[in-house]
């Protein structure tokens, strides 16, 4: 045995330049991605317009709703079928109940409940003034 190891033999022995495996690499790139998909993300989060909900009851400016008085022994879902008979009813419904904030799917006879604006024209819906409305809604 030697005891002098070569200049050669010293260098593959002392810490030197990382190197990476292929492996390593394919790691570190995965890294960068997700870092810069993640400050994309916050940046459109942060820099998106914000939406406020509103809980008024009152119709849009220029707007003039449409309402159905209920029958006798109406309920939402005739109501929702008469208005539209090709959509489903549970969606008109909702739409309804969402309208007039109700707190439930109970109708009594000779309400008036206001129906979306693209009923207007549906038969049975009348104007506010012809509902008796006129004082209480507008």
């Amino acid at each position: 045995m030697n005891a002098s190891r070569t200049s050669a033999e010293l260098a593959d022995t002392r810490p030197g330049r990382l190197r990476l495996t292929r492996r390593g690499r394919v790691v570190i790139a995965l890294l960068v991605v997700l870092l810069a998909a993640s400050a994309v993300a916050i940046a459109v989060t942060l820099g998106s317009t914000r939406a406020f909900a509103s809980n008024e009851a009152e119709p849009r400016e220029g707007a003039s709703y449409g309402y159905i008085v209920v029958q006798p022994g109406a309920s939402l879902w005739t109501v929702a079928t008469e208005l539209d008979s090709a959509s489903d009813p549970r969606d008109v419904i909702a739409e309804i109940v969402r309208l007039n904030q109700l707190q439930g799917s109970e109708v009594q006879a000779g309400e008036a409940l206001a129906v979306p604006l693209r009923y207007s024209d549906a038969p049975g819906v009348v104007s506010a003034h012809e509902a008796d409305l006129s004082e209480t809604r507008s």
